[in-house]
């Protein structure tokens, strides 16, 4: 994949690693990534995927 987009629909923010660093996405924010997912560590939670969106979501209970 080349350009993926992450959105947040979670009412708290959201910390993933990008290239090793921590990224947070805020609560409610869309951020897109031109390299697509291979150096991005998306930590457990829950979420929707659809072609090259992530919808974020609440944490994985």
């Amino acid at each position: 994949m080349d350009k993926i987009t992450i959105r947040s629909d979670r009412k708290t923010d959201y910390v993933f690693q990008y290239k090793g660093e921590d990224v947070t996405l805020r609560a409610g924010s869309i951020i897109s990534i031109a390299d697509g997912l291979n150096e991005v560590v998306l930590p457990t939670c829950v979420m929707k995927i659809v072609k090259n969106l992530i919808v974020i979501k609440d944490d994985a209970k």
